[in-house]
């Protein structure tokens, strides 16, 4: 079973549809209907099965599921564990990120690992949360940086996570409200601009209402990013909760007024995410090692850095 063949399988089982597996995997449709007849025709077996939903997997199908991730699992092992007898190594490295995380804490961070280690070649990948999980389990990405997201159920045994630093979350208003204080009572009257559920910054501020005893917060209007929220909040819809990294910029420059957010939960987490391997790529052991005391800006040898954020190991 040739890992092309799988790498196939998985996203025609994971999308259901040959059209959205072809892009996935850049193939035409037609390569990925051939591979999979290929597939079908070396195990002696059908893999799938159509209906009105999609494709679905047959019991066949389902069977080879969990050991086509580990064969690709294994393969990337493999080519790993090639590269590190190689002390000359460097590779490539794909790094995912929401937007926020990328442009206030990453940037500058690995701009001082890529002068450490210019043998590197880094991409730098923007996604929402979903997608960088599903992304990293693929194998498309090496590590991902994201919140922490406390409502996500049990993790997932095939990736390894560790916390890098706790941005501290900031309660935004219109400009002109600059009260220093309010308090619980006064927030729960007021209404808010969110993200819609299910995306990561939405579970933050519902874990925060919800540890505050305040419910769920009472919404004037949802946005698909943080930079329409604080547009939304700058012309008056309501309040915000996210996290400041995001809108520092907006508050320096006035465009939204900063109060303090009365709740228990005053921060968010920093995650690094990434695939559990016997050996890793010499690249991504470099980012791991560099990264070992948390999100902070590589210096010089001899220099003494700066902590860009809080950390907790």
């Amino acid at each position: 079973m040739h890992p092309r063949l799988l790498k196939t399988f998985l996203a025609v089982a994971r999308t259901r549809n040959v059209t959205r597996a072809a892009r996935e995997v850049n193939l035409a449709q037609s390569s990925v209907s051939d591979q999979i007849q290929v597939l079908e025709t070396e195990l002696g077996a059908s893999l799938f099965t159509r209906s009105r939903q999609g494709l679905t997997l047959t019991p066949a199908g389902e069977a080879l599921k969990p050991y086509a991730e580990d064969l690709l699992a294994l393969a990337d092992e493999a080519r790993a564990a090639i590269d590190a007898t190689s002390a000359e190594a460097a590779g490539s490295l794909s790094i995912g990120a929401l937007e926020t995380i990328a442009a206030a804490r990453l940037a500058p961070w690995l701009a001082g690992f890529r002068a450490d280690h210019p043998g590197i070649d880094i991409k730098l990948r923007i996604a929402g949360s979903g997608e960088l999980l599903r992304r990293l389990g693929d194998g498309e990405i090496d590590v991902i940086f994201s919140f922490e997201q406390s409502n996500a159920g049990e993790p997932d045994p095939r990736f390894a996570r560790r916390i890098v630093a706790a941005e501290p979350l900031a309660l935004i208003a219109p400009p002109g409200d600059n009260r220093a204080d309010v308090d619980l009572a006064t927030l729960a009257e007021k209404q808010f601009v969110a993200t819609e559920t299910g995306c990561v910054y939405r579970a933050m501020v519902d874990k925060a209402f919800a540890e505050a005893g305040l419910g769920r917060p009472r919404l004037a209007a949802e946005a698909g990013s943080i930079d329409a929220i604080a547009g939304l909040v700058a012309a008056g819809a309501g309040f915000g909760l996210v996290p400041r990294l995001a809108v520092a910029v907006a508050i320096d420059r006035g465009e939204v007024a900063e109060l303090a957010w009365p709740g228990s939960v005053r921060s968010a987490d920093i995650v690094m995410v990434w695939r559990r391997r016997r050996v890793q790529p010499p690249a991504l052991k470099a980012l791991l090692t560099a990264l070992a005391e948390g999100l902070v800006p590589v210096t010089p040898a001899g220099a003494r850095p700066r902590h860009a954020a809080s950390l907790r190991s």
